[in-house]
């Protein structure tokens, strides 16, 4: 198979191969996702298959607006809609109850074609899109032709990112061709994301709200709508064994390059010193830090790569994946990486990071 790239006038395209049941690579301002016909039980395996992506990760479905809420989940609460009102069009995904389905739903599911659903009204979330769960992950991207595309399909898109399941997620075009050419047909080309990580992951199915995944929308920012927000324990932690991931990101080890990755958080300037004592300070270690300390370790052999400034968390977030591939094109055998604080989008940064180094994180 030859993996085609759509440019923006060739979004029509891209919209048959979905409504055909095939997988397009899509832009949006988080991270490229990998998109088929989320109510499309086979397109959706299909997912899972050119990812390598474990069975029990579940996937969210990417809508046109909060009106498309009602058709999906039921039990909705008000702050749902609050949050949508704020944060949609944007990096936001809400768990939710997945609408219930009727035993003939079931069934037919089981037993039929797709269009055997059409007599009970609209087509049904399949368990292959919440892994078996009774929630759901929705989201309304902002990018403008991943709504165009929504809106010609007419249907929810399941897209997880679009990258082997572990590596980094992709941020450009070319980070997707690079781990998806010859699997999938096409890669829709929206240019480079804005935000750089993947949406903020809020369970509103609860007691309380609780921060699942942080992303593009802050903990700081859920708060100002929601008042107190818990935060998982796997944001920080490593998930224990027999724990079963309630959103995309929790469980397994992800955002991985080649080379295993040591994390080192604290005060910048502390950072950079552990990090310069305990390189090896061949060209078999890397180093991405803040742009303040590129010159402290630019005359060693290994590659260093600027994060972007100490202060700028944005623009940490934007180069963070790309940072992590870019280590793939060297032959280092262990990586350093600087680590902002959990403020703000630093939060989303951290916990990324941690999971790339599989939570071997150091404190100075």
């Amino acid at each position: 198979m030859k993996t085609r790239l759509l440019n923006l006038h060739e979004v029509d395209k891209a919209a048959e191969i979905i409504c055909a049941g095939g997988l397009v690579g899509i832009p949006t301002e988080t991270v490229y996702g990998l998109g088929a016909d989320g109510l499309n039980p086979m397109a959706v395996r299909s997912i899972f298959q050119a990812k390598g992506r474990p069975q029990d990760n579940p996937l969210i479905l990417h809508i046109w607006s909060k009106d498309w809420l009602e058709r999906y989940c039921d039990d909705i609460p008000e702050t749902a809609f609050q949050l949508a009102e704020e944060f949609w069009p944007g990096p936001l995904t809400m768990i939710l109850k997945c609408k219930r389905r009727s035993p003939e739903e079931l069934m037919a599911l089981k037993t039929g074609p797709i269009s055997s659903l059409t007599h009970f009204g609209p087509r049904v979330i399949p368990d292959e899109v919440t892994a078996g769960l009774d929630t759901v992950g929705m989201r309304c991207p902002a990018h403008p032709l991943c709504r165009l595309l929504i809106r010609m399909v007419d249907c929810p898109i399941a897209a997880p990112s679009g990258n082997t399941s572990g590596r980094p997620s992709p941020t450009t075009v070319q980070h997707m061709l690079a781990d998806m050419d010859g699997k999938i047909p096409a890669i829709l080309d929206g240019g480079p994301c804005n935000v750089g990580v993947e949406s903020t992951i809020i369970d509103l199915t609860g007691a309380e709200p609780q921060l699942l995944r942080p992303g593009g929308i802050t903990l700081e920012q859920l708060q100002t709508v929601l008042g107190r927000v818990a935060v998982d324990p796997a944001v920080t932690r490593q998930m224990e064994k027999g724990e079963s991931p309630r959103a995309p990101g929790m469980k397994y080890r992800h955002y991985a390059p080649k080379a295993p990755v040591t994390a080192v958080k604290g005060e910048p300037e502390r950072g950079a010193d552990y990090i310069w004592n305990h390189l090896s300070h061949t060209r078999w270690d890397g180093v991405i830090c803040f742009e303040e300390f590129v010159s402290l370790f630019a005359g060693g052999e290994g590659p260093v790569l600027s994060l972007g400034s100490a202060a700028d968390k944005g623009e940490q977030a934007r180069r963070l994946f790309d940072a992590l591939r870019a280590m793939d094109d060297t032959d280092v055998k262990r990586i350093w990486a600087q680590c902002p604080d959990d403020s703000g989008i630093g939060l989303a940064v951290s916990n990324r990071l941690n999971k790339a180094a599989g939570f071997h994180v150091v404190e100075v």
